[in-house]
């Protein structure tokens, strides 16, 4: 018992060490990271590259494959796209097996881990944001190795339990049947620790130790792949029908690779062993092990990708025909579902999302802006279908908002040092004041139809006056869809406030003269509904000064 609680408190500090670093590889990639997300969108090349660079950074692939889903569901991705990312990130995963297997096994870990620990601790206490990152990585990587060594030291000799040896080596004589016993065994593993790339640490170490062969290990590395695909595929559940796709295409993929290894299996391990120093079938020397375990999944994994990349409109194929469009996406019920991993958190990705959904919510209400003011200045048009219409969106920004609110404070609450709290504020304050020029818009709309039902007259100079009016709000709504999602220079705060006192300053022009009409005997209903329009209209210049001043807080 003792020996099993070793061996998980051993993978624990692992599992630890790795989120920790992780954490600090991001924070210090920072900018750097983005611009890799950028490269998405190019072509199925870079698409593979971007999700090669961003698993070597926050060192999983599980996270990678879940980020992808949820951009997926945000529409940020294409399925062809997310295919490509997804492959990357296969070859991306084998980073740390590198890693693991050249410096886990050829030095004394402590030899490295300690002194790392001791180099980062006066980091991480530092009040310099990039020194604490710095820290953070040492840290990090000093508990990573840490734990490597530590569950080495808790695995068992095998000289002392030649009967878990000998239950092993009864499993390796059924043929393709044991491979394919160890690949589910390799897939479980996973499945359990909920990180590759522990389960690659754990295959290593038991490799190492003696308790299995070279083939034994590689089927149990096969496996893995399979097994970093359960995470995506759960994550999916409630997901749009293009996420469902991604996670199927992910879990696709690694079962192709997976079949064409297992029918060349033998002359491909012959193949590794050829390009790596040492004879891994003779079984004198178990120290290679690591390096040609490493070495094969790093070959599989590219030429899994290889072949692969020729073949993604096939396999965008077959998942559109595995998640048919029917019953799926008939729902016009809008949702946007918060997706983590239980191991990886990547909160500076994470807010990509959002960014883009807040950018659908601003075309939104810009739209239902313009389409006011077409039916406030054309009596001809179906005055019902456009209020119904209104409604319709005016509902769909009410939803938009407890959605993006709820991602928003569920991704903070998963990753709470990694956002500040302004940053938070300010993207909750824009959720919030977008829905509001969205109910302003539905207001309008609402006194408009009173205008037409109860045949109100405007007087036509008032009416006149209110075309500049519209355009200054309209413009001040393009100022915040041109420049939303970034911080605010102090000279576009300027240009913000100006706008807001553009529209302040109409505003009381157009209440005076109103207010004159109505003294000279204009029409009361009239006047009286011409100065609520005014006051809604003036409401949205508000509410975009609010946003303006959010942004300042988006650094």
């Amino acid at each position: 018992m003792h020996q099993i609680l070793s061996i998980a408190g051993s993978l624990g500090l692992f599992l630890f060490g790795m989120k920790i670093m992780s954490d600090g590889i991001q924070k210090t990639a920072g900018d750097k990271l983005k611009a890799i997300l950028n490269m998405m969108t190019k072509n199925r090349i870079a698409a593979v590259f971007t999700g090669f660079f961003i698993t070597a950074l926050i060192q999983s692939s599980s996270a990678t494959t879940v980020m992808i889903v949820s951009f997926v569901n945000a529409g940020l991705l294409n399925l062809s796209q997310a295919i490509g990312v997804i492959m990357g990130a296969n070859i991306g995963t084998t980073v740390t097996g590198w890693i693991v297997a050249l410096l886990g096994f050829k030095f004394k870990v402590t030899a490295m881990a300690l002194p790392a620990i001791g180099i980062g601790l006066p980091f991480f206490f530092s009040k310099n944001l990039n020194r604490k990152e710095i820290g953070e990585i040492l840290i990090g990587f000093g508990l990573l190795f840490l734990g490597l060594g530590f569950l080495k030291d808790s695995v068992p000799d095998i000289k002392s339990h030649p009967e878990i040896l000998e239950f092993i080596q009864n499993l390796t004589g059924y043929g393709i049947g044991s491979m394919m016993l160890f690949v589910i065994i390799g897939g479980l593993i996973t499945v359990i620790v909920q990180s590759s790339s522990a389960a690659m640490a754990i295959t290593l170490t038991m490799a190492y130790s003696g308790w299995i062969d070279f083939p034994t290990a590689a089927a149990i590395v096969l496996g893995e792949n399979i097994g970093t695909t359960v995470t995506a595929y759960l994550a999916s559940f409630g997901t749009s029908i293009n996420a469902k796709r991604a996670s199927r295409a992910h879990t696709l993929f690694n079962i192709f690779g997976v079949i064409w290894m297992l029918i060349l299996f033998k002359p491909f391990l012959l193949f590794v062993d050829f390009i790596v120093p040492g004879d891994i079938f003779s079984g004198n020397d178990q120290s290679i092990i690591p390096a040609h375990l490493a070495m094969f999944h790093t070959l599989f994994n590219l030429t899994n990708t290889f072949i692969g990349i020729f073949l993604i409109p096939q396999i965008a194929f077959i998942v559109r025909k595995l998640v048919p469009d029917k019953g799926i996406e008939g729902k016009e019920e809008y949702t946007f579902k918060y997706i983590s991993t239980p191991i990886q958190d990547t909160p500076e990705l994470y807010i990509i999302p959002v960014k883009a959904e807040l950018y659908k919510l601003t075309e939104i209400v810009e739209k239902m802006f313009i389409r006011f003011w077409l039916v406030f200045n054309n009596s001809d048009k179906k005055l019902g279908s456009e209020v119904k219409d209104l409604k319709t969106m005016e509902d769909y920004t009410d939803k938009m908002q407890e959605e993006i609110t709820r991602y928003i404070i569920d991704a903070a609450n998963d990753s709470p040092q990694s956002g500040n709290a302004e940053r938070i504020t300010a993207l909750i304050r824009i959720v919030n004041e977008l829905e509001s020029i969205g109910d302003s818009c539905y207001n309008l709309i609402l006194l408009t139809e009173r205008r037409y039902q109860k045949k109100i007259p405007i007087n036509k100079s008032g009416f006149d006056d209110l075309k500049p009016y519209y355009e200054v709000v309209q413009k001040f709504i393009g100022f915040i869809k041109l420049h939303l999602n970034r911080y605010l220079s102090d000279k576009e705060l300027m240009s913000a406030m100006e706008l807001e006192t553009e529209i302040d300053n109409q505003r009381l022009i157009l209440r005076k003269k109103a207010q004159h009409r109505l003294q000279e005997g204009e029409n009361v209903k009239g006047e009286l509904l011409y100065i609520d329009i005014v006051r809604h209209m003036e409401h949205i210049g508000d509410y975009s000064m609010n946003i303006a001043e959010a942004l300042r807080h988006l650094r």
